[in-house]
């Protein structure tokens, strides 16, 4: 009997060890809630509004770069890709264009004509082939065309002239350029100044007749793309012979708002992540997408043309944006999901009411540039149920969103795993743009409510995190800040001037070169445009600040289109003085017919802030100036002019 006595013994002993350990890691835990709860109460309070955020984000992070990673692994490019899109779907539409209708299989067959008529002209792996092409589904059938060759294929604006068709074409090394015919001339223009060996073809649009195509002189110095792809079959299907997933396949301008316009690289893989990085937020493959956007930027030409290529959606193309046939062509076209950028939606919410503007069906429109000041109008005259805003800059690897369609913001950083995603708002020096560092000469992170510049870190085999940079390698690293998070580590700096709030999501201010200091404060040019634009009846409003001898700082001009001549100026510096502090409140006006925007539809301001507010150097447009004494804004001519250089008048 005495082994069962001793095992019971044993038992018990063993039984009560474990009840006590059981109980002191209750107890431990309750503590532990107990101290958070105590002396954490506010990371409580945020962990609890935000864990669904990015609960949800992280799953759908996971989704994105589950899909890549399998791309990834069969080495595929976008050609390779979308043959199997086709595969799985080839009547269905592509792409909506005007009255055309493009299948996936009428896509691809152009594509493979193309492979064919290139690679018989001697187009082959790595070289570079231009397009400057208007949209229209051949556009993205052409340069897979290209890619499939292993080509890569730099899209160039189709408003650059003179020079900055020049820079464009020969910064990127053209070896081929294929251009609309509608540019002959701008070509011919600079043609002196281009490569002897640039080999050039003319594109006309027009169907493809192949039976009876038009006769071309061999001797003609520009081809005609169009006649050779008619007088040339497809060529037979095959994997690309590029260089994979990373490989290079186009080369993106940045929007050239200052300066000349730099060449970005995507990849493959870049590609893909940018196009499901939209996808996985509230697009699906049934979607039918409206895209007024130019096809030579990333946004129309990667991110809304890749949910055809790579997700299989219906992509609805236009030639130019219309804001009074946004909704309209909503309606036509029976689009579910439409894209914005920069101003657009405030030229279509300056429509007047429309029909259109309740008959679509859209229930979500994504895109980056939707002021906060329109937000909740845009959603509510549209009843549009979801918005996706988003940032990102075609060049870098800083990318966020807005998930649930908080209004203002641009995306958010998680305050519970803010490792997951290595991004971050670093703080810097105002003025120089440049980064403060602590004692250990590593980057410091900027408080909630506190304006800095948004990174992202580099990870070399990671598509949601490399930087491929510009095709300039001395321009990509200007672009570089090191020693971020750790000694060794590098970021992608954006340039671009966020602020977090206290559950993490970021809102936009400025760029670091367009913020400007008067009277000892920050003036962030875009607060101030949204507020111009707003009370001066939605006009385009471009403010920047001028150098002002005697006086420290820059002074604030804003320039404002005034077309039909009824602008109220002494209204609008009544409704600046409400809702603008005074050194926010611009000291000069330029009142225009017009202001300069690029294809993205952001306002171009250095040859403004170059002329400032010197009247020998405006010619066409009226200057005035804030008269701080009687509270108005008055007429801005030589006397005063010099005035003001003397400090005869006080601004």
């Amino acid at each position: 009997m005495g082994f069962p006595i001793a095992a019971a013994v044993g038992a018990f002993v063993a039984l009560w060890s474990f009840q006590g350990l059981l109980c002191a890691l209750v107890v431990s835990v309750c503590v532990g809630i107990l101290y958070v709860a105590v002396f954490h109460t506010r990371w409580c309070y945020v962990a609890i509004k935000t864990v669904p955020r990015d609960l949800y984000a992280l799953y759908t992070y996971m989704r994105i770069m589950w899909v890549t990673r399998q791309m990834s692994k069969k080495n595929l490019t976008i050609p390779d890709i979308f043959h199997d899109v086709v595969n799985r779907q080839p009547d269905k539409p592509c792409f909506l264009y005007q009255d055309e209708v493009w299948s996936f299989k009428e896509v691809e067959d152009f594509s493979l004509r193309v492979t064919a008529a290139l690679k018989a002209h001697g187009v082959k792996k790595g070289d570079i082939v231009g397009l400057l092409l208007n949209n229209c589904p051949q556009m993205p059938a052409i340069w897979m065309g290209i890619a499939r060759l292993g080509a890569v294929t730099p899209l160039i604006n189709t408003n650059q002239r003179g020079n900055a068709l020049v820079h464009s074409i020969n910064v990127a090394k053209c070896d081929y350029l294929i251009f609309n015919d509608e540019y002959m001339t701008a070509i011919q223009d600079v043609q002196s100044e281009l490569s002897p060996s640039l080999k050039l073809y003319k594109f006309t649009h027009r169907p493809l007749n192949p039976s009876n195509p038009k006769s071309q002189n061999s001797g003609d110095a520009v081809a005609d793309f169009t006649n050779i792809l008619e007088t040339t079959p497809p060529a037979d299907w095959t994997l690309a012979n590029a260089d994979g997933f990373e490989g290079k396949l186009l080369y993106i301008y940045t929007s050239g708002t200052t300066g000349l316009p730099k060449a970005a690289v995507i990849s493959n893989a870049r590609f893909v992540f940018m196009a499901t990085g939209i996808h996985f937020w509230r697009l699906n493959t049934s979607d039918v997408i409206y895209c007024p956007l130019p096809l030579y930027h990333t946004a129309g030409g990667v991110i809304s043309v890749g949910q055809a290529l790579v997700l299989g959606c219906t992509v609805i193309l236009k030639a130019k944006f219309s804001a009074s046939q946004y909704f309209p062509d909503c309606v036509k076209y029976k689009a579910t999901a439409a894209h914005y950028i920069g101003e657009m939606c405030r030229y279509v919410l300056a429509t007047p009411p429309s029909p259109a503007d309740t008959q679509h069906s859209v229930r979500v429109i994504y895109g980056n540039g939707l002021r906060p000041q329109i937000w909740v109008d845009f959603l509510k005259r549209f009843k549009i149920k979801y918005v996706t805003e988003f940032y990102g800059a075609t060049e870098g690897n800083a990318n966020i969103a807005n998930t649930d369609g908080t209004p203002g913001a641009i995306g958010f950083v998680s305050r519970i795993f803010p490792s997951v995603y290595p991004i971050a708002i670093i703080k810097v020096n105002q003025e120089t743009g440049e980064p403060v560092r602590d004692s250990r000469g590593l980057c410091q992170i900027a408080n909630p409510d506190e304006p800095g510049v948004f990174i992202g870190k580099i990870q070399a085999h990671n598509p949601a995190r490399q930087y491929l940079g510009y095709v300039d390698k001395t321009a990509s690293e200007k672009k570089v800040v090191r020693d971020v998070f750790k000694h060794g580590d590098a970021a992608f700096i954006s340039g671009d001037i966020l602020v977090a709030d206290e559950l993490g999501y970021l809102y936009f201010r400025d760029r670091t070169g367009d913020t400007f200091r008067w009277r000892g404060e920050n003036v962030s040019t875009t607060e101030v445009e949204a507020v111009v634009s707003r009370f001066a009846d939605q006009r385009d409003a471009v403010v920047y600040g001028v150098l002002v001898p005697n006086s420290e700082g820059r002074a604030g001009m804003c320039g404002i289109v005034d077309v039909d001549g009824t602008l109220d100026l002494d209204k609008v510096y009544e409704d600046l003085a409400k809702n603008l502090p005074a050194y926010a409140r611009p000291v000069f006006m330029r009142i225009m017919n017009s202001v300069d925007m690029t294809g993205t539809f952001k306002m171009k301001k250095t040859d403004l802030q170059k002329e400032g507010f010197d009247p020998s150097l405006v010619k066409n447009d009226k200057l005035y100036y804030l008269d701080l004494k009687q509270g108005r804004y008055q007429p801005l001519g030589p006397e005063e002019y010099k005035k003001i250089l003397s400090g005869d008048i006080r601004i």
